[in-house]
């Protein structure tokens, strides 16, 4: 069955995997912003570690309400966006319409499933380098695995299908079997190099290569760790040292939040520290580094 696609968020994510689908011949439908008419003109321009490629004709639209009903709904928005997502799902929805939040963080398939209770639902964590460097201009610096889960619906077939798409355009794709696993996994690594990158104004080698924030970044991956285990979610201690060996072989990089501190957008806080830390604490776990971190950053995004 040929899904047809739809990508909310064209930007660095979006844009990446919407890119590389399209690519590959799949029915891809972007919904861009501030650069719409410049990829309507122009088309897309992906910069990638395995290949770089133009799309020069593409499904580009302002606003959902001009799309087409879609198969699959890539929502690759900063989850500080979400709160739109009520009014820009609709018009791309059919009952079987499976929304994938490919997005950062701990709650947002249960907060999109409160908004549309009857939709399928899935998540999607990105294991990527990218940024977007301009109108129509995506970077892809380094990684680019995706990691998809069912949250809710009757749709693996359909799940499946989707990462039979993505494999054929060249993105190493798995479908987990345990979507919390998944998310708390990609938190061991969001957690520290997210917030830390803001708060010393650091990249991820600077980090690394110093050895009081090296043994930081260890011990909030620990707690991080510690505090799935409390919600009953079990990873093994030394999934941090293997964090810490693939940043250490990562392209030098600021992470998603240093370029929203730097370029004076929203940080995606709630998603990434906020819930998190609420939720062990729930089960009986204080992420006491996490929520030291969580009010830094909290401070900094009011200055």
């Amino acid at each position: 069955m040929a899904l047809k696609y739809a990508v909310i968020g064209s930007g660095a994510l979006g844009g990446f995997y919407g890119g590389k689908l399209a690519h590959a011949g799949k029915e891809v439908h972007f919904l861009f912003h501030s650069d719409y008419e410049f990829v309507r003109q122009n088309g897309l321009q992906i910069d990638s570690v395995s290949g770089d490629f133009h799309l020069p004709h593409v499904n580009a639209y302002r606003s959902t309400a001009e799309m087409p009903v879609a198969d699959v709904v890539l929502v690759c928005l900063k989850t500080t966006n979400n709160g739109l997502l009520g009014k820009m799902l609709p018009p791309l929805l059919h009952p079987g319409t499976v929304v994938v939040l490919i997005q950062n963080g701990l709650g947002v398939e249960e907060d999109v499933a409160t908004l549309f209770p009857r939709q399928p639902i899935a998540g999607g964590m990105a294991f990527i380098c990218s940024n977007k460097v301009g109108d129509g201009h995506i970077a892809h610096l380094d990684y680019g695995r995706l990691n998809l889960g069912l949250y809710r619906g009757d749709v693996e077939t359909i799940l499946q299908q989707v990462r039979a798409d993505f494999i054929e355009a060249e993105v190493p794709t798995e479908v987990s079997a345990d979507l919390m696993k998944a998310r708390w996994q990609k938190l061991v690594w969001n957690i520290p190099y997210n917030g830390m990158t803001v708060v010393l104004n650091a990249t991820t080698d600077q980090l690394m290569k110093n050895e009081s924030t090296r043994r930081l970044l260890h011990d909030m991956m620990l707690e991080v760790i510690r505090g799935a285990g409390a919600c009953g979610i079990s990873i093994k201690e030394s999934f941090a040292d293997k964090m810490l060996e693939m940043t250490d072989g990562m392209t030098p990089y600021a992470p998603s939040m240093k370029l929203d501190y730097d370029f004076q957008r929203p940080m995606e806080i709630e998603y990434i520290y906020t819930r998190p830390v609420q939720t062990a604490l729930r089960a009986g776990f204080d992420m006491k580094k996490t929520a030291m971190l969580e009010a830094q950053l909290r401070f900094i995004s009011t200055r």
